[in-house]
């Protein structure tokens, strides 16, 4: 039966959920054939966008973020211009393609302004080589078309979950928090001319295997440009923990990122997928496992190590602290039994 789902030109919700819950034989034939997809449309390259963890300081108080505003246990910062440019100089200096500038949600001037030179600085340093991704959350579109003419291409903005309900269930119900706003910004980016990037959390409490579903289409409706989506991993400082009992073992929340992965590059065929950190939380070889069913986007952390141990959005989380030599030659070494290939230098767009 899944031969004749995976045969499909188009995938309809049905089809989605039986893939979603394929057995072990049925998944590596998925598996295999969204590797071919993503080797047929995107080549065998895997592309780098190197993160940097700006702040930690955030104006929202989502139920499953270690870094919600009333969390009083977190140690805030903001990093300094100086650093940010150093670690966008390291990453130019290591033939990164891209950075990514990613922080708590913060709107006021004072932030849109350091942002905005930022992005001027970098692409002054790297003479408009290195690409420039964001990820600092809702803004307004005038913000977002500041950020835009300075330089920045790309933006992503999670929805976290394409089921209204449920995200009323992981925040406060207030306007701050509204899943309307959330999608208008969404929309916004797109019309301002960003490359747009939205993802979801796998596993999380009261979650649907019909809501995952929907969240694929949700980003094939939206006709999203890239996307970051992986395992809910819990934290103990937030409300959502009280919730761990009733949660998917790890290891099936870690398996149903992959299908969700592999499915996604079968719907979306030219999209970039992100293997996110937070897969590695949960397994060791967590990153490549997702390159090897369709992802071809890795994020290393570039951000000092100081701010890395206090940008937790959730427990776990792994640190880069022996050196992106390593980490690189690491990556490498991982990738080159699949056929990948690091693309150094490379922004890697879909447009």
């Amino acid at each position: 039966m899944i031969k004749s789902v995976l045969n499909n030109n188009s995938f309809s919700k049905q089809d989605i959920k039986e893939l979603l819950l394929s057995d072990k034989s049925d998944t590596a034939l998925l598996f295999e054939k969204s590797f071919n997809q993503k080797k047929t449309h995107k080549g065998n390259k895997v592309y780098l966008r190197g993160l940097i963890e700006l702040s930690n300081i955030c104006s929202k108080n989502c139920y499953y973020c270690g870094i919600r505003r009333d969390n009083k246990r977190v140690s805030r910062y903001t990093i300094s211009d100086k650093e940010v440019i150093e670690a966008a100089r390291f990453a130019y200096n290591y033939n990164f393609g891209s950075v990514v500038i990613q922080s708590g949600e913060v709107q006021n001037e004072q932030n849109s302004k350091k942002i905005e030179n930022l992005i001027k600085e970098i692409k002054k340093l790297s003479d408009g080589k290195l690409g420039i991704t964001l990820s600092c959350g809702e803004q307004s579109e005038d913000t977002c078309k500041r950020w835009f003419d300075a330089g920045a291409h790309r933006y992503l903005l999670r929805i976290e979950t394409s089921n209204h309900s449920l995200y009323k269930k992981l925040h406060p119900n207030d306007d701050m928090h509204s899943w309307e706003k959330r999608v208008k910004s969404i929309e916004s980016l797109k019309k301002v001319g960003y490359l747009t990037g939205t993802g979801v959390m796998i596993g999380l409490p009261y979650q649907t295997i019909d809501d995952l579903a929907d969240d694929l289409l949700f980003m094939k409706k939206k006709d999203i440009d890239m996307c970051g989506m992986g395992p809910y991993v819990e934290h103990f400082d937030t409300p959502l923990f009280n919730e761990k009992n009733s949660l998917l073992p790890v290891n099936r929340r870690f398996e149903l990122s992959l299908k969700m992965i592999a499915i996604l590059r079968l719907i979306k065929k030219d999209i970039n997928i992100a293997s996110t950190t937070a897969l590695e939380t949960i397994r060791e070889t967590g990153r490549i496992d997702a390159i090897s069913v369709g992802a071809n986007i890795i994020m290393p952390n570039i951000t000092p190590v100081s701010y890395q141990k206090k940008y937790r959005l959730y427990e776990n989380k792994p640190l880069v602290n022996k050196g992106i030599e390593k980490l690189l030659l690491k990556f490498d070494k991982q990738l080159n039994p699949l056929g990948e290939e690091i693309a150094y230098g490379e922004w890697g767009d879909v447009r």
